[in-house]
């Protein structure tokens, strides 16, 4: 699969493991809309869907994909999927890394409490982690595929997807 232009970086599906180990799974769901899972790292387990963000192609090949979380955490993206390689940088405000617990849920339905912890807590000085990461799979599933990001993380959650254990040929969930 070669990426060049945003109709080509819109519904595709990523694994990536930034350089400090922390694992998450992204999906670019349609123009304005993206949806994650978290598998490793401090705040591993959280899990979204719905975001609203911002997704530019900066060159052929290479997008950009900036938001701010209901936590207060900012988010920009750079992915190059031609090279498999992303480079992220995350601004978690000071109460999620004091409290990061807090924000593992499925956001959706937390919404009032990541909005009450961030009025709650301090949040500065940000915490910022600026990484690369290798892009570990990519998956064309398809604009607004509500199945991509459709339950919280497990354990070997990613191994499956990788090895063609958890999405059948047409990109919805097997044994669902």
């Amino acid at each position: 699969m070669i990426f060049k232009d945003l109709s080509d970086f819109l519904g595709a599906h990523f694994i990536y493991t930034y350089d400090n180990g922390w694992e998450y799974e992204w999906y670019a769901k349609n123009s304005h809309t993206v949806d994650y899972r978290i598998h490793g790292g401090m705040v591993a387990g959280r899990w979204v869907t719905d975001q609203e963000a911002h997704i530019v192609k900066l060159t052929d090949g290479v997008f950009k994909v900036t938001w701010t979380e209901p936590t207060g955490t900012d988010v920009a993206l750079d992915f190059m999927p031609n090279e498999n390689k992303m480079h992220g940088v995350i601004f978690f405000p000071k109460w999620v890394e004091e409290h990061p617990e807090i924000t593992v849920c499925y956001q959706n339905e937390h919404i009032n409490l990541m909005e009450e912890a961030r009025a709650k807590y301090d949040n500065y000085p940000k915490y910022i982690v600026p990484e690369f990461a290798k892009i570990t799979y990519i998956g064309k599933a398809g604009l607004d595929n509500e199945e991509v990001i459709s339950e919280a993380p497990y354990k070997g959650m990613t191994d499956d997807i990788r090895a063609g254990k958890y999405f059948n040929g047409d990109y919805k969930r097997i044994g669902k």
